[in-house]
């Protein structure tokens, strides 16, 4: 029985072309259907650009408290990277600005770039296509207004990376798994990664397969969750408050009981000492 009040965390595999957004809509449309209320709060634990796929964490009614726990996790994503070409969003939202060399690269320089530069604690500067404030707004919503936008470098920890297949020399193409630290951008990663080689380079797909000790593996669809969520029976928000208030007396009475051992503790202690 699902208690979405008291709060639930659902795995989705995020699919091409969604926001995160949509995904917590569905979910809480579903819900709020099932329990016949609007009364349900649902959040996602780290957003997915609507161009990648993969784990995205789904938190209702108080394991919302538990998102910002959920993002620290190390993740891990499944990075398509094109060299020698740039774009304005670092991935395929927007067209190609610039075209650069490439031909010059080798397996063996991606290799020694990649563990020599990308490996540890580094700086990254996230993109302008990107939810980083500028002056208390998105950075994205001034970039396609075409403003001059200036993010200030972050620092993160990328503990992984590794070459899983590559193009060369034939086509300018790499596959990169790489584990790291919450605020990674892999798109701005991309981009430095084609710097570092002497070229240019852009994402062109990506699948996180891993957020802390959430497999991809191990989640839903949008569409089998959706249809397991109609399928469940429910405690209601009225089952769900009286639960509550019944372990708030449990918890009350608990710590009333520590307290009077500890006073009781602290009272023999004083007499055994006159």
């Amino acid at each position: 029985m699902l208690n979405p009040i008291e709060g639930e965390m659902f795995c989705v595999d995020k699919p091409l072309g969604w926001t995160s957004f949509a995904v917590v809509k569905k979910v809480r449309g579903t819900l709020r259907k099932m329990l016949g209320t609007s009364n349900v709060k649902v959040g996602h634990a780290g957003t997915l650009d609507p161009l990648a796929t993969g784990v995205l964490i789904v938190c209702t009614g108080r394991m919302t408290k538990q998102i910002e726990q959920l993002q620290a996790g190390v993740k891990e994503y499944i990075a398509d990277i094109r060299l020698g070409a740039t774009t304005p969003s670092f991935d395929l939202e927007t067209e190609i600005d610039a075209q650069y060399p490439w031909q010059h690269i080798t397996r063996e320089q991606i290799d020694e770039v990649l563990q020599s530069k990308f490996v540890g604690t580094i700086e990254q500067v996230p993109p302008k296509f990107s939810a980083c404030k500028v002056d208390g707004k998105p950075a994205y919503k001034l970039a396609r207004k075409g403003k001059d936008v200036e993010i200030r470098p972050k620092t993160l920890v990328i503990d992984e990376i590794e070459v899983l297949a590559c193009g060369l020399p034939a086509e300018p193409t790499l596959q990169v798994r790489v584990v790291c630290s919450k605020g990674t951008y892999i798109r701005a990663l991309a981009r430095d990664i084609g710097e570092a080689l002497g070229s240019g380079g852009h994402l062109t797909a990506l699948r996180r397969t891993r957020v802390g000790d959430t497999l991809v593996t191990d989640c839903h669809s949008v569409d089998s969750l959706l249809e397991y969520l109609e399928g469940e029976t429910y405690v209601t928000p009225e089952e769900a408050e009286a639960r509550r208030l019944e372990q708030e007396r449990a918890d009350n009475k608990l710590r009333a009981a520590a307290l009077k051992a500890k006073r009781a503790k602290k009272q023999h202690a004083t007499q055994t000492n006159n």
